[in-house]
């Protein structure tokens, strides 16, 4: 390839979807990777596409809400290309309602729900079936939400590679010097490479620790109970994450962490009980300051670029991020929301 029109520093699910969106639009794009592919946090076993609460309506919520509804073409697209699955599907999520004051709440942001959602997603309260893949719930009802998604985070990353090379794009593993344009999205190394060079601490790393099971509810919605995130994957997995921890000693180490994560999902879904563990995993994720992604010029670096801190909701977040972070850097067009901007984060 000759000079490349864009080159992205970070093999994670902000980088390859910005490589990926580029190189769909025709542009020459070069990724670098110093380690592997999903070397950090996105390299993980959860993918939980879920949105947050329909209430308190702000621009990251509305921003995720427009990444969610993109993602179904986005990764389509992504498969078509490369001829890989990404494990994509909407299938909705159950959440149970543990008092009548829960439920009210529920009940509230269903209403709330219809409008802010345009009508292409319910939240409804629904009773519960006492089906086998179900979360035991006080109330008897659940919540049930039709904009959420799953995703295979490495089925994901394998496929975008696979797309970026498809459209003539590179994806290369080491070091390498920079030119033009470039956008860094090397999530918590990036981050403190951040808070180095603007002096201040703009984001850090939380640590998470999740749980891969042999169990297969391939077609089945994910569930949330208490924080806790249930994904059946189209493998014949089922994904149980994840802790936050914001101290570690070992960012990779598992420990009896993953121990609570699974015995809470058992207690959760009585139908867990007994699937083998495939896998326990460690990572740290990068979370900005502002709780809200990164995204835009880096202060003071002329054609440098930031998109970083998708603390949980990256994979959700990312066909909007690329989208976004292409119009600006290629096209000159800024659609950043100004919370997201990294001086949000100073």
């Amino acid at each position: 390839m000759t000079r490349p029109d864009l080159m992205v520093m970070g093999g994670g699910i902000f980088g390859l979807s910005i490589a990926w969106e580029a190189a769909r639009r025709g542009a020459r794009v070069r990724l670098i990777e110093v380690t592997r592919v999903g070397a950090g946090s996105s390299g993980g076993v959860v993918g939980a596409l879920a949105p947050h609460v329909p209430e308190n309506w702000n621009e990251k919520k509305a921003f995720q809400l427009d990444s969610l509804l993109m993602a179904e073409d986005f990764w389509s697209g992504v498969t078509a290309a490369s001829g890989l699955p990404a494990g994509y599907a909407r299938l909705g999520r159950l959440q149970p309602l543990d008092s009548a004051e829960a439920l009210d709440r529920a009940t509230e942001r269903g209403a709330e729900a219809q409008a802010l959602w345009q009508g292409r997603a319910q939240w409804q309260v629904v009773p519960a079936t006492g089906a086998e893949w179900e979360p035991h719930s006080p109330t008897g009802m659940l919540i049930h939400d039709t904009l959420s998604a799953r995703l295979h985070p490495r089925m994901a990353s394998t496929a975008l590679v696979a797309a970026i090379r498809a459209k003539g794009g590179e994806v290369m593993i080491g070091d390498a010097e920079t030119s033009g344009p470039v956008i860094w999205a090397t999530g918590h190394a990036g981050l403190l490479a951040l808070n180095e060079d603007l002096g201040r601490k703009v984001g850090a790393g939380v640590k998470g620790q999740a749980l891969l099971l042999a169990h297969a509810a391939s077609d089945l919605p994910q569930m949330q109970v208490d924080g806790l995130h249930i994904v059946p994957h189209a493998d014949g997995t089922v994904a149980i994450g994840s802790t936050s921890e914001n101290q570690w000693d070992d960012p990779v180490s598992v420990d009896a962490h993953c121990d609570t994560l699974l015995a809470r999902a058992i207690a959760a879904v009585p139908a867990l009980r007994g699937a083998p563990v495939l896998e326990r995993w460690a990572g740290i994720r990068p979370r900005a300051r502002s709780r809200a992604p990164m995204l835009g010029a880096w202060p003071g670096r002329v054609g440098e670029y930031v998109a970083n801190g998708g603390f949980k909701i990256g994979f959700g977040m990312a066909p909007k991020v690329a989208q976004v972070m292409v119009d600006l850097v290629l096209d000159g067009v800024d659609r950043v929301p100004e919370g997201f901007r990294v001086e949000a984060s100073l």
